[in-house]
C-alpha cells in the first residue's frame, strides 16, 4: 500500500516539475507545505505515536474493550483540543513561522508574502493529518495496516487534481496546490472512520487531561519530541539555510529529498510501523528475547534493502531526476543541481532507515529520554557539518550534512542498545554482511554500465523510461541472484515475533 502511495507521489512531483518548475513560487509552496508536515512528523507520527502506541498496547493487552474505548475517547478529545489551538496559532503567526523556517525569504518580499499566504491555507492540514495519525495508531495496534498505508494516496490525488485542473486558472498557480493540501487533510481523516467504526473504536471526543493514560502519553511525549524526529529537524535546518542560497535551492533539495523518501517511505517507515506494535507487545509481555529478536530482524532488513537503495540512488541520481522531472519548466541545469543534493542525501539513507528501527527499541519500552539525548548530539553534529560543508558545496553540502548526522544518530542509538543488552544480535551477522556486500558490488557494476551507455539529458522521455526500467530491472535481478547463489534464503529473514505468534 505504501509502495502504491509513493508511486502516485512520484506522479504528483512529475506534474509539479513539468507545470511549475523550480522557481521562487515553488520555493514558497514547498516551505509552506513543509512546515505543517514538519509538525506532523514531529508531533503526530513522531512523539505522539511513539508515546501513544505503547500505552494503547497495554490497554489492549491488559484491559477490556470498555476501558480501551474510554481511553481512546479521552485521548481523542485532548488531542483535538491541542491541535485546534496549535492550528489557530499557526494561522495567526504565519509570518513569524516563515521568518523562523525560511528567513532568507525576507530578502525577497514577494517570496515572503506568498509563503505567508500559502502557509495560512496549508497550516490547518496539521489538525487533519495529526488526527489521521491518531486513527492510524489505533488501526495498526489492531493489526490493520492497509487503510493507514493507502491513505496518503488521497493527498496525492488532491494535489494532482489541483495542479492539473485548478492551478492553470489562477494568477498564482501554487495557491491551488495549497488548497489541495487543505482539502486532502479532511479527506484523509474521513477515510479512517469506517475502519474505526468496524472495530467499535470510532472516538467520541471527551475531556481527558485528568485521565491517567492521557497523562502518561503527555509525559512520554515531552522528551520524545526531539528524539523521534531528529531527521526532520535536520532537514528543516537545510531549508532554513537554503533560503539564503541561490533561487531554486529549496526546490532542488525538495526533489532530491523526494527520491530519498521513496525507499525510506516504502521500506523504512513501513517497517517501523510494523515493528513498534510488535516491540510494544514484547515489552508488555516482558519477553526480552523476542524483543531483541525483533530488532535483529529489523536491522537485517535495513541492511538488505537500505544499502542497495542507497548505492542505486548514488549511481542513478542524474538519470532518475532527468527521467522523472526534466520536462518543460524543469531544465537541464535543475537536473544537474538536484542530482548533487540527491547524491549527498543517498549517502545517509542507511542511517535514516536505521534510526526508524532503533528509536522504537527505546520508545516501545517507554524510554524517551535516551533518544532525546542522542538526538540532541545529532542536531549539534548536523549544525557543525552544515557550517563546514555549505560553503564549498552549497545546497549539496546541506544534504550531505544531514546524511552524516543520521549516521551519528543511528550509531549512538545502536551502541546504547548493545551496551544495555537490550539488543543482542543473533549469530551469522558476519556472513550476512559479506553476502550483502558482494551482491551490492555486482548490482553497482550493472548500474555503472547503464549510466555510461545512455545519454540521459539528451534522450527523449520514452528512451529515458525504457532505459531506466531496463537497467534497474537488470540490477535487481543481479542483486537477488547473487544473494541466492551465496546461500541467502527467504526463510532466513522471517521473524515470527513481528508477524505475531
Amino acid at each position: 500500500m505504501t509502495f502504491l502511495s509513493r508511486i502516485l507521489g512520484f506522479i504528483r512531483d512529475v506534474i509539479f516539475a513539468r507545470f511549475l518548475g523550480a522557481d521562487a513560487a515553488t520555493d514558497a509552496f514547498f516551505v509552506a507545505f513543509k512546515i505543517p508536515n514538519f509538525f506532523r512528523r514531529l508531533f503526530a507520527e513522531g512523539a505522539f505515536m511513539q508515546a501513544f502506541v505503547p500505552v494503547l498496547s497495554e490497554y489492549k493487552e491488559h484491559g477490556g474493550h470498555i476501558a480501551l474505548k474510554h481511553f481512546i475517547n479521552r485521548t481523542a478529545g485532548s488531542l483535538a483540543l491541542i491541535l485546534m489551538l496549535v492550528t489557530v496559532i499557526g494561522v495567526v503567526a504565519a509570518p513569524l513561522f516563515i521568518m523562523a523556517f525560511a528567513p532568507g525569504f525576507s530578502w525577497h518580499g514577494s517570496s515572503y508574502e506568498l509563503a505567508v499566504q500559502l502557509l495560512r491555507i496549508t497550516f490547518p492540514y496539521l489538525f487533519f493529518i495529526a488526527s489521521t495519525a491518531f486513527a492510524a495508531g489505533i488501526l495498526n495496534t489492531h493489526g490493520q495496516f492497509a487503510i493507514p498505508a493507502i491513505t496518503p494516496v488521497l493527498l496525492n490525488i488532491c494535489l494532482i487534481s489541483a495542479a492539473i485542473w485548478f492551478a492553470p486558472g489562477l494568477d498564482e498557480p501554487v495557491v491551488a496546490l495549497a488548497w489541495g493540501v487543505f482539502i486532502a487533510g479532511a479527506v484523509q481523516l474521513a477515510f479512517q472512520f469506517p475502519a474505526l467504526w468496524r472495530l467499535g473504536l470510532l472516538p467520541r471526543l471527551h475531556w481527558g487531561f485528568a485521565d491517567s493514560g492521557v497523562r502518561r502519553i503527555m509525559k512520554l511525549m515531552v522528551p520524545a519530541l526531539f528524539g523521534v524526529s531528529i531527521t526532520q529537524l535536520n532537514l528543516l535546518l537545510d531549508t532554513l539555510l537554503a533560503s539564503f542560497l541561490t533561487t531554486g535551492s529549496i526546490s532542488w533539495l525538495y526533489y532530491s529529498d523526494r527520491l530519498v523518501e521513496f525507499p525510506l517511505g516504502v521500506f523504512g517507515i513501513a517497517l517501523a510501523t510494523v515493528i513498534l506494535p510488535a516491540l510494544s507487545k514484547c515489552h508488555a509481555s516482558q519477553d526480552n528475547e523476542a524483543f531483541s529478536a525483533a530488532l535483529d530482524w529489523g536491522m537485517r532488513w535495513v541492511l538488505l534493502i537500505g544499502l542497495p537503495a542507497s548505492l542505486a540512488l548514488l549511481v542513478l541520481a542524474e538519470p532518475l531526476l532527468a527521467t522523472l522531472f526534466q520536462y518543460d519548466e524543469f531544465t537541464n541545469h535543475d537536473v544537474v543541481m538536484a542530482a548533487r543534493s540527491l547524491m549527498a542525501y543517498s549517502v545517509g539513507l542507511l542511517g535514516f532507515i536505521s534510526v526508524k528501527i532503533l528509536v522504537p527499541g527505546f520508545t516501545a519500552r517507554q524510554d524517551m529520554k535516551t533518544p532525546v539525548r542522542i538526538g540532541m548530539i545529532a542536531i549539534v553534529a548536523n549544525m557543525l557539518f552544515n557550517l563546514i560543508l555549505v560553503f564549498p558545496l552549497a545546497h549539496a553540502g546541506l544534504a550531505l550534512a544531514t546524511a552524516l548526522a543520521s549516521f551519528v544518530n543511528a550509531g549512538l542509538l545502536y551502541r546504547r542498545l548493545r551496551r544495555d543488552r537490550i539488543f543482542i544480535p543473533k549469530a551469522g551477522w558476519g556472513r550476512f554482511w559479506l553476502i550483502v556486500i558482494v551482491a551490492n558490488l555486482a548490482m553497482v557494476g550493472v548500474l555503472f554500465v547503464g549510466v555510461e551507455t545512455v545519454q540521459w539529458l539528451q534522450s527523449d522521455v520514452w528512451q529515458r523510461v525504457s532505459n531506466l526500467a531496463l537497467w534497474i530491472g537488470m540490477a535487481i535481478v543481479m542483486y537477488f541472484s547473487v544473494l541466492a547463489l551465496l546461500g541467502l534464503r527467504p526463510h532466513d529473514l522471517v521473524q515470527r515475533t513481528v508477524q505475531g505468534r
